[in-house]
């Protein structure tokens, strides 16, 4: 080794990031790491251990998580490849670069070392511009991968927690869904499956007063939590009745207070569909009407009626304040079905044919006779899914089956 003056290397110290650059050199000759610690003895970023004893090389590596690791070949006790094998197989050492720093120059003995994992290698004793490029150039790639490691473990367990509020947020939605009930009139049942972990989707049902019975399905624009939370207000609104002069058991009314109290341009440019039934058990009349959102299906008790959709259109709610809303009357029999859901139960694509699914089709296979002992909700779900060839929804599955009695 020459003993000429050298220039002094540059400090990369701010280049290699916050963690410090670690050496662990392996070596049974103390003369020889002696010689590559006055090399490192002016470099303030590096941080230089010396292990005579390769068997206790392992533990010093868990003790100062080095950076890179210079190691020989040739020492008594353990053999320098089997070591590397060993530096490869702990998981606390195994993406740790090695650089071999052996006497040996054998094309084989380089092979078997890059084989076993080796990362480079140096024949003794290289230049010490050689030597410090070498470590920080290993180093620089190493933390590197620990600080990009670092990040995505953070985003891992960020992303679960907010997988974790996510699903709290649908469990407080579906606890805001009315339980299937059953009385003397008529009976209510639902079916929701959402496509993410919080879907814009909400519906409900509940008598008004003893002869006045509302129904409403809405669909927020979107999905995620904002489409959430509007779904949710809108929902909350129509539970509570608290629009201010709005008459809660007149479909067009409802429509109106909600298209100004939900105004898009103060809802982050959010805006839902709705359609909201009312049924009149003195008189057996639904009133309904119809925002921006697929008809509800009527399925007469007789069997020789057809299924009837019932249309009422209207403009999206929030499109723009102070819009006219209409509403329609029909007249429902004991025995009739009403099917209420958002486009999202049939707007699929066929698996097996072109084109997608029309609200018609939807209906027809809706008005065949249901399975005994099977929900009609359940088969209209296994329907859909069949036809699109695929278990999962591209959109939020709402639908509300009432049943007069």
């Amino acid at each position: 080794m020459s003993d000429a003056p050298k220039a002094p290397i540059p400090d990369a110290t701010v280049a290699l990031g916050s963690l410090p650059v670690t050496v662990l050199m392996v070596d049974d000759q103390a003369m020889v790491g002696e010689a590559v610690r006055r090399m490192m003895a002016d470099q303030p970023d590096i941080k230089f251990h010396f292990c005579s004893d390769p068997t206790k090389a392992m533990q010093m590596a868990r003790e100062i998580q080095p950076t890179v690791i210079l190691q020989d070949l040739v020492m008594p006790e353990v053999d320098g490849l089997q070591l590397v094998k060993f530096f490869r197989a702990n998981a606390s050492t195994r993406d740790v670069p090695m650089i071999v720093l052996s006497s040996r120059e054998e094309p084989e003995t380089k092979y078997k070392a890059f084989q076993l994992g080796a990362n480079d290698y140096m024949v003794k004793l290289p230049d010490k511009l050689e030597v410090v490029a070498r470590i920080r150039y290993h180093s620089r790639a190493y933390i590197t991968l620990r600080e990009r490691n670092a990040a995505f473990d953070a985003l891992h367990a960020s992303q679960e927690a907010l997988k974790g509020e996510l699903n709290e947020a649908e469990r407080y939605m579906r606890s805001l869904f009315p339980a299937p009930m059953e009385d003397d009139i008529l009976k209510a049942d639902w079916y929701y499956l959402s496509c993410t972990s919080l879907g814009g989707d909400s519906f409900g049902y509940h008598w008004i007063d003893p002869d006045h019975f509302v129904v409403y399905v809405l669909d927020v624009c979107g999905h995620g939590v904002g489409a959430a939370l509007l779904s949710v207000s809108a929902m909350n609104v129509l539970r509570a009745q608290s629009l201010p002069s709005v008459d809660f058991k007149d479909p067009a009314s409802v429509l109106a207070g909600l298209n100004d109290a939900f105004d898009m341009e103060k809802q982050n440019d959010m805006y839902f569909t709705i359609w909201y039934g009312v049924y009149q058990r003195s008189t057996g009349k639904l009133s309904y009407a119809a925002g921006g959102h697929p008809p509800a299906v009527l399925l007469p008790a007789s069997a020789r009626q057809s299924p009837r959709l019932l249309h009422a259109s209207n403009a999206i709610i929030g499109a723009m304040p102070g819009l006219p809303f209409k509403a329609e009357i029909t007249t429902l029999a004991p025995g009739d079905s009403l099917y209420v859901f958002s486009d999202g139960v049939y707007e699929v694509n066929y698996a097996n044919r072109p084109g997608m699914m029309t609200v018609e089709e939807f209906a027809a296979e809706l008005s065949k006779p249901s399975t005994i002992g099977v929900r009609k909700l359940e088969e209209m779900v296994a329907f859909v899914r069949r036809e699109q060839g695929q278990e999962n929804f591209e959109d939020d599955f709402s639908m509300v089956e009432i049943i007069l009695k």
